[in-house]
């Protein structure tokens, strides 16, 4: 049985679970945005030199560990546990059929533990450590999940269009909040609470967001798989899961085209992963603006990268997926081309850069995940979606190395940022070498009529 068998074959039933999928974006956007971008990484590190009373360590767990290293720290456990758990999560939710379940418990799991942030304070940053790893955790195993519903709710030749307007529409939902959140964090004074108050309310309504909208969602999607009368215990689905995940690992060395595009993924995902989460600090300390500039460069962002999604992901309808996102790569040389060059305490500069990278970042992700979907057999789409979300977490060491290398060695943030070309140019031609149609015929779907 291909991927293209086990879609709806309705239209119209299609487009309500399409639409009921956009939301599920919609939801766990907030926790990015809100919760990783911006907010929780200087709370928790407040939290933790609170806790320090004037000492140069807190305990954590046995070890002394420096408050400014903390939430380097958590950030490490959870990435660690992330790309553990992430292959269980999926080979669960193929072995047994329960994806729409299983994604809801754990939205909700990931959901719960940010809305219980209101209570990190006074000093509490195990808590905010363990609540972080926590929803960390489950955001990833949901949206493996969530991943992969994608073939299974569009044709071959609708794929690029709905990831894309998926995409586009977490963007949208998680700036809009994060918007309100920027709002009450900037005038928390006038709202009557203390900036700590303004941070715990926005990373718990962060958890009231995601955990409210995902309602739609699990409305709509459905299972595909018959679930058997009684079924398997949870011991047994787990223990069946694994070994499932093991013949999996072992099959994998039957596709090897699926396995090349993965890496062409992980090296040139690296390189957007580390522009992404390098750009404040290149802002900051190289070009000297100002924290409104980066705040209202973020902004901008989340709002642009959805009609960057939306419009790439219609280029691609015309002309095929593959060729937009190789343009895209040629496009995020040029941004990290221009951006060496860059004038110091220039917004306006700034700001035109970070326009540019919204409109390829949101469609280069988008359109990877529906080009990843044409090269999964049929009934095993979860728990390759483990891998290549493995391959979207586990990258960004690489970058990072990359990017701590070459300022170890020249201390210039410029020639730190210029580094990363190699890998949009590595990941451009490994992509380029890959004979998609072959990969795809090979796992036993229908090629699209663009690619």
């Amino acid at each position: 049985m291909t991927s293209e068998q086990v879609v709806e074959d309705s239209p119209q039933a299609r487009r309500r679970e399409q639409r009921g999928w956009y939301f599920y974006d919609w939801a766990n956007s907030a926790f990015p945005t809100t919760v990783l971008t911006v907010f929780l990484g200087p709370y928790l590190t407040t939290i933790a030199e609170t806790a320090a009373r004037g000492r140069p360590y807190v305990d954590v767990l046995g070890f002394d560990v420096r408050p400014s290293a903390y939430y380097s720290f958590v950030v490490g456990v959870a990435a660690v546990l992330q790309i553990v758990l992430m292959p269980v999560a999926g080979a669960l939710a193929d072995h047994t059929g329960r994806k729409k379940e299983l994604l809801g418990l754990f939205a909700y799991l990931g959901a719960g533990a940010t809305l219980c942030f209101w209570f990190v304070a006074d000093g509490r940053y195990l808590l905010g450590g363990a609540l972080f790893v926590t929803a960390n955790v489950a955001f990833a195993a949901a949206f493996v999940i969530y991943n992969s519903f994608l073939p299974e709710i569009s044709t071959a030749d609708e794929r690029d269009r709905v990831s894309s307007q998926g995409w586009g529409f977490g963007y949208l939902g998680g700036g809009l909040l994060l918007a309100v959140h920027l709002a009450l964090f900037l005038g928390h004074e006038s709202f009557g609470v203390t900036e700590g108050e303004a941070v715990r309310l926005a990373l718990s309504s962060a958890g009231l967001w995601w955990g409210g909208f995902t309602i739609i969602p699990l409305l709509r999607l459905r299972n595909r798989r018959a679930i058997p009368p009684g079924g398997e215990n949870a011991a047994q689905a787990v223990v069946g899961s694994f070994r499932q995940l093991g013949r999996t690992i072992r099959e994998l060395r039957r596709y090897p085209l699926t396995l090349a595009f993965l890496v062409a993924y992980l090296i040139y995902n690296d390189g957007v992963q580390t522009v992404i989460s390098f750009s404040a600090t290149y802002a900051d300390k190289e070009l000297g603006l100002g924290q409104d500039v980066r705040i209202g460069a973020i902004l901008m962002v989340q709002f642009v990268a959805f009609f960057g999604a939306v419009l790439l992901g219609r280029l691609a309808v015309s002309y095929g997926a593959k060729r937009v996102v190789m343009t895209a790569l040629v496009a995020w040389v040029a941004v990290v081309g221009v951006a060496y060059f860059l004038p110091k305490g220039a917004a306006l500069p700034f700001f035109a850069l970070g326009f540019a990278i919204a409109i390829v970042m949101g469609g280069t992700q988008a359109l990877s995940r529906s080009l990843f979907s044409h090269v999964i057999p049929a009934g095993k789409e979860a728990e390759y979606y483990s891998l290549y979300e493995i391959s979207d977490k586990g990258s960004t060491f690489l970058g990072s190395f990359t990017l701590g290398l070459a300022l170890q060695l020249t201390d210039s943030y410029r020639l730190g940022i210029v580094s990363l070309v190699i890998f949009f140019v590595l990941g451009l031609t490994l992509l380029a070498l890959v004979d998609l149609p072959k990969a795809i015929r090979a796992a036993g779907n229908r090629v699209p009529e663009h690619l």
